[in-house]
């Protein structure tokens, strides 16, 4: 479900509509049978006036015409219940389909790409716009083209019966279209700003909400709820500036559009006294020119409608046009999992320099390499190379000798297991979150996972145990816990690539020699990558690779780097300090406390 940028919004919409047509059409169909139905009253309404004029009012044909009236009113709701039926069941599928389609491009565009949009901007396309779209799918496009085949009817009926009548019917609408026309002319700049101070505005209150623990603890409240009060009070005034320099026009045009008796009323007063129209065909023309009104100021309310979906059809397609990385289709046959960084450059956008130059690595297969440097190095970067978050500017890598490139996505994440300093748990039971490493594991698998990641120490203190659910985004555990159920999950996925990308972040001192005997869990007999600012995790490492400013500075085992490395010996000094000044730090802590 491919958009381009290029297409209109009503175009868009129909390629929304494009993978239920049959439904829409049957939903189109019937609104058309529904209107016919609803014209049946008049046809009723013009025969009952007939028989009064005639002199013929028999209360039997009298009921048999106003029978024919409710049963055209009953088709008139039936088949309305039935059309709408129809593009709502039709409407729902396609959002379904378009969030898929979203999360399916998320998967497959550059991480770069996707990280530059807020979670909270992202939450707002996905459901907030992508629900928008359900307007016109469900009721726009049905409805609008029975509201707009209902005028054209009574319009027609109305020339068989004189022109001039028909012709007066619609005397106000042009005249309150002049009007909706002026009011108008600025609508599209100023709904840009109206958006725009939106946006602003609710960045604000999510800033305010979201930091609102940091607010209190540094004792700011005054000075953010004032910039959260003004952003909310400029938003306010803005609109209503906006609407007041409406009201008048609007209030004029509300006024004239609905008025088709001012047309009809006399003009047909003087086609009767000419001798051009029956005193029931005069009472017929007032009575079908007031149909007219609905469809009218429907109308009008739609162009607001209309565009609020052409800006969610413009977000939706900002991210289906997101660039894909290029995904080979066939498997291909690795020759092991050594890993070969040749020559690789690599710059997040154009915009900014290189971020890694000419770097080149060998990982062997089953060896344990670390990667350290100071903060902004690349030492993340090209780890996420390696799992192809990204595509290299220039080089290459390849696992078992086949670049990464030619190797397909659900291969290559078969082949690598990625446990960052970020690790995020979805709001289900703590076995469920260590199953997504592989969701084909039994319940003994999940245990043994668990407890090789040293996981059953902190879920033995819960009172549902395993079956404890981790709170939104793992709120209910500390750093350090929501790491081991990482790791777990990495174990229990079994990959024989491992990248642990700062996995040892937020673990307390006391609590290292636990994730030590994790990773030693998660990484026995496979190839593995580290990226630690703890030096003393990865001492053992075979082979210790020390970026600075995206270039390899040095490279080696720990005693080597110590001698021959004076920015890893720096390195080792401010950690083994900082281990020191934390120890002596939980001795004085436990002294005050006895």
């Amino acid at each position: 479900m491919k958009k381009s940028k290029k297409k209109g919004t009503f175009t868009s919409v129909l390629s929304f509509a494009s993978e239920c047509r049959g439904k829409m059409i049957l939903s189109v169909f019937f609104a058309v049978i529904s209107v016919a139905g609803g014209l049946v009253p008049y046809l009723g309404v013009y025969e009952i006036i007939l028989l009064f004029f005639g002199g013929n009012a028999a209360p039997r044909t009298i009921l048999l015409w106003s029978g024919v009236s409710a049963g055209g009113y009953v088709v008139k709701l039936l088949f309305h219940g039935i059309s709408t039926s129809f593009s709502h069941v039709s409407a729902y599928r396609i959002l379904e389909s378009i969030r898929l389609e979203l999360s399916r491009k998320l998967m497959r565009a550059p991480l770069g790409n996707v990280l530059s949009q807020t979670a909270g901007n992202l939450k707002n396309i996905i459901m907030d716009r992508v629900e928008t779209i359900e307007l016109p799918l469900a009721h726009m496009i049905p409805e609008g083209i029975s509201r707009l085949l209902l005028p054209v009817c009574v319009f027609g009926y109305m020339l068989f019966m004189d022109w001039r009548i028909a012709l007066a019917a619609l005397a106000c609408v042009p005249l309150g279209g002049a009007v909706y026309a002026v009011m108008m002319r600025s609508y599209g700049s100023q709904y840009d700003k109206y958006m725009k101070a939106s946006n602003h505005v609710n960045s604000v209150i999510i800033e305010y909400t979201e930091g609102i623990q940091v607010i209190k603890a540094f004792n700011r409240s005054a000075g953010s709820y004032r910039k959260y009060e003004e952003a909310v009070k400029s938003f306010k005034e803005f609109t209503l500036d906006w609407f007041r320099s409406t009201w008048g026009l609007m209030n004029l045009g509300n006024a004239i559009l609905p008025a088709t008796m001012l047309g009809v009323l006399p003009v047909g007063i003087l086609l009767y006294l000419n001798g051009a129209l029956t005193p029931a065909q005069i009472t017929l023309a007032m009575i079908l020119s007031m149909s007219i009104i609905g469809p009218a100021s429907w109308f009008t309310v739609a162009v607001n409608d209309f565009k609020s979906i052409q800006y969610a059809i413009g977000d939706v397609n900002e991210i289906l046009d997101m660039p894909e990385l290029p995904e080979a289709e066939e498997p291909v046959k690795l020759r092991g999992y050594d890993i070969q960084i040749q020559d690789i450059s690599f710059a997040y956008n154009d915009k900014h320099g290189d971020v890694l130059q000419e770097i080149s690595l060998t990982i062997p297969q089953g060896s344990f390499t670390a990667l350290v440097g100071p903060s902004g190095s690349g030492k993340s970067t090209v780890a996420r190379l390696i799992a192809r978050f990204w595509d290299v500017s220039k080089g290459y890598i390849s696992i078992g000798g086949e670049d990464i490139r030619r190797i397909p996505f659900s291969q290559l994440s078969e082949a690598v297991s990625f446990v960052s300093q970020e690790n995020f748990l979805f709001n289900c039971s703590l076995m469920e979150n260590i199953r997504l490493g592989n969701p084909a594991a039994s319940d003994e698998e999940v245990f043994a996972a668990g407890k090789a990641a040293c996981c059953d120490e902190f879920i033995g203190r819960f009172e549902k145990g395993w079956n404890t659910t981790a709170g939104e985004a793992g709120g209910r555990l500390s750093g350090g816990e929501r790491q081991r159920i990482a790791i777990a999950r990495a174990i229990l996925k079994n990959a024989p690539i491992v990248i642990l990308d700062e996995a040892t972040a937020f673990t307390d001192p006391e609590n290292e020699a636990q994730l030590q005997a994790s990773i030693a869990a998660l990484t026995e007999g496979k190839t593995l990558l580290v990226i630690a600012h703890r030096l003393s995790t990865i001492k053992e490492a075979d082979n210790i690779i020390v970026l600075k400013d995206g270039r390899v500075e040095a490279q080696g085992k720990q005693q080597e780097l110590l001698n021959t490395c004076s920015l890893y010996k720096e390195m080792w000094k401010s950690h083994i300090g900082a281990k020191n000044w934390s120890a002596s730090s939980a001795g004085r802590e436990e002294l005050y406390h006895v």
